[in-house]
């Protein structure tokens, strides 16, 4: 069996920019009843804090939606967005500061099986975990995760294999239209030669 061997908390205690590019091709692990699934990383979102519009923490605003939003780095941040989907995030920095990364896309190397029963279908491998309301439906990530340290099961994020290899692409964030100037910033990461990557991608340069 993989060792899988958890990050180091010091990896988070930066900004969210920094984070978020460090964390493609790391592992994300879900430990499941039934088995385990192991994800690679190959897109994320930066979000970082009270002067960023798009952010749920813009303005240093804190409700108990967003409150694990502000723990200290290497916790996860999980809401429902239209009601219906969840959202990953990692917190970074120190505690309250407000800045996440939200996780938008993975491939998985470990337990495709398992993500399958619960996104059934003819799908392609490639694109089970693609988009973040996709990965949390394929990775069974739920309200009951929302403040969860992600050293340790169920859910953990590892080492994995920083992405150095691979082309690494930018670009704005996705949905965040409403954001004013921050709207444009290229927050975006993604490895550009995966599948898994969410769509849009005319907009990742």
């Amino acid at each position: 069996m993989t060792i899988h061997r958890s990050l180091p908390s010091d990896f988070y205690r930066r900004p969210a920019e920094e984070v978020a590019g460090d964390l493609l091709g790391r592992h994300l692990v879900r430990v499941l009843p039934a088995g385990r699934v192991v994800a690679r990383l190959v897109e994320v979102e930066a979000y970082c804090g009270p002067h960023d519009r798009a952010s749920h923490a813009f303005r240093g605003r804190r409700t108990p939606r967003n409150e694990s939003m502000f723990l200290a780095g290497g916790h996860a941040y999980v809401y429902r967005i239209y009601g219906i989907h969840r959202c990953l995030n990692v917190v970074t920095g120190a505690p309250g500061e407000g800045i996440a990364v939200l996780l938008r896309a993975a491939e998985i190397v470990e337990g495709e099986a398992l993500v399958r029963r619960r996104r059934p279908g003819s799908l392609a491998a490639a694109r089970l975990l693609s988009g973040p309301g996709n990965l949390c439906r394929g990775l069974e990530v739920d309200m009951p995760l929302d403040g969860h340290r992600l050293s340790h099961a169920p859910l953990l994020l590892t080492e994995g294999v920083p992405e150095i290899s691979r082309p690494v692409r930018r670009g704005p964030r996705v949905g965040c239209g409403s954001a004013g100037e921050s709207a444009a910033w290229p927050l975006r990461f993604a490895v550009a030669d995966s599948a898994a990557v969410s769509y849009p991608r005319a907009s990742l340069k």
